[in-house]
């Protein structure tokens, strides 16, 4: 086992139930969240769709490509020394996808959005197979409150800015793409008025 190297806002590559390494955290607090990772095309594609939307959206923050992923699990804030035994228990459920395939565009709540999402197509149910993994065996062992929300797997590529609003209009369709979701990250979000960026912590490959 050894640490994933750092990267900003993305993960870096890495061998099954890679434990958690970067920075020491000691005593602080980090905020941490579990993702499925995307391929480098398939974030560059939907960020550039993201991107010529923003044109005509000045509203609208777009995410960039390194930023963008499927989460599974937001745990929010935790002792830094937690990260690692978080991301052994997180990363065990990883198990290999298959296909999934890019969907429509949807505005998140759909009545006062928040942000603009792509909709993952996953017919044969695995995405939502993971999430129930990492979800129960988060809570069974770290203490994580699932949502209480059915599981919807999408990517989030871009957030309404502080202070505006968005009225949901009809979007043009996402780049097509059918693609093997590579690997399931125990990600450390850090904030700032730029946005979050993120810190890969833990990975495990899903193939």
């Amino acid at each position: 086992m050894t640490p994933a190297r750092r990267r900003r806002s993305a993960g870096a590559g890495g061998g099954r139930g890679e434990r958690a390494g970067g920075e020491r955290t000691g005593g602080e607090q980090v905020r941490l969240f579990v993702a499925v990772d995307l391929p480098d095309d398939v974030r560059e594609a939907l960020a550039g769709w993201a991107a010529d939307r923003g044109g005509d959206l000045p509203a609208l923050r777009i995410l960039p490509a390194r930023s963008l992923h499927l989460t599974l699990c937001f745990l929010g804030w935790r002792p830094g020394v937690d990260a690692g035994h978080i991301g052994r228990i997180a990363l065990a459920g990883a198990m290999p996808i298959g296909e999934v395939a890019v969907g429509e565009a949807t505005w998140l709540p759909d009545r006062r959005p928040r942000v603009l999402a792509v909709d993952l197509d996953d017919p044969e149910g695995r995405l939502g197979q993971l999430q129930g993994r990492v979800s129960d065996a988060l809570a069974a062992e770290v203490g994580y409150r699932p949502e209480s929300r059915p599981f919807r797997p999408h990517v989030t590529v871009a957030r309404v800015r502080r202070g505006e609003r968005m009225r949901p209009r009809p979007l043009p369709d996402p780049p097509a793409a059918r693609f093997a979701p590579p690997a399931l990250t125990l990600y450390r979000s850090r904030l700032s008025r730029a946005g979050a960026e993120y810190e890969a912590l833990a990975r495990a490959e899903l193939s």
